[in-house]
């Protein structure tokens, strides 16, 4: 589970490079998209903070996973002795 969320993150990680570097072109070369350079950075905060969230996500995940394996080891470890 907490492979998808590190794919995740990283995915929108990308995104939001890729809108920020949007806001940088100029908006004549970019017909039909929004050219308000605002909007793309305003846009590449928003995947930079899901992807933040997403990778807060996976770490947690990846914690509880591990907590839980020792646990169960613990208690093999108890009933074989």
């Amino acid at each position: 589970m907490s492979r998808n969320l590190y794919i995740l993150a990283g995915s929108l990680l990308f995104f939001s490079l890729i809108s920020f570097g949007m806001s940088f072109a100029p908006s004549g070369s970019q017909p039909g998209l929004p050219g308000n350079g605002s909007l793309w950075k305003t846009m590449a905060l928003f995947l930079l903070v899901a992807a933040l969230i997403s990778a807060l996500g996976g770490a947690m995940t990846a914690m509880f996973e591990q907590v839980e394996r020792r646990n169960e080891e613990r208690a093999r470890r108890r009933r074989k002795d």
